[in-house]
């Protein structure tokens, strides 16, 4: 039977060079790993961006809006574009207002005429919502106009994207 010999200074040479292809492998491809987790999440962020901001103008429009003859409907419609902890702070504003709306008899139709994007996260968008509520009451002749300016921050959720903080700035 017949050895093969190697030499052994050729055999660390190959040997290390295996080890540094190794490692450059294992490296690149965990830079590969991470660039495709960043891109991932960067997209899921552009979603929701999205979806968040289409979502804002019907949901501002439902919560800054109210008719005093149906004023517990347009409550409710609204309480389906809200989440979170601002579920009760509506709930508060919106019981407080109620009798002062139907005393003066207020109708007030939120109309939204621009939205933008000012922050995304991970777990929640904030919407700028340039929106006027017209309003018509008993004390007032006519109609007036508020412009408001609103900082939405909503959360995406398997329905689209629900407002859990409404911020006037």
């Amino acid at each position: 039977m017949r050895r093969i010999h190697f030499n052994g200074g050729r055999l660390d040479r190959l040997q290390r060079l295996v080890l540094v292809l190794a490692i450059l492998v294992l490296a690149g491809g965990g830079a590969a790993g991470y660039a495709w987790h960043d891109h991932e999440k960067a997209m899921q962020r552009e979603s929701a961006a999205r979806t968040c901001m289409n979502a804002a103008t019907p949901a501002a429009q439902a919560i800054f809006s109210y008719d005093y003859r149906t004023f517990d409907a347009s409550v409710a419609k609204a309480r389906t574009f809200i989440t979170g902890g601002f579920i009760g702070e509506y709930a508060k504003t919106t019981a407080a207002l109620k009798p002062t709306a139907v005393q003066v008899q207020a109708i007030v139709q939120a109309q939204v005429s621009a939205v933008g994007v000012v922050a995304v996260t991970d777990g929640s968008v904030e919407v700028l919502v340039y929106l006027n509520q017209y309003r018509r009451n008993a004390n007032i002749t006519g109609e007036k106009v508020d412009q408001d300016r609103v900082v939405l921050t909503m959360s995406p959720d398997d329905h689209g994207c629900r407002v859990e903080q409404a911020a006037a700035i």
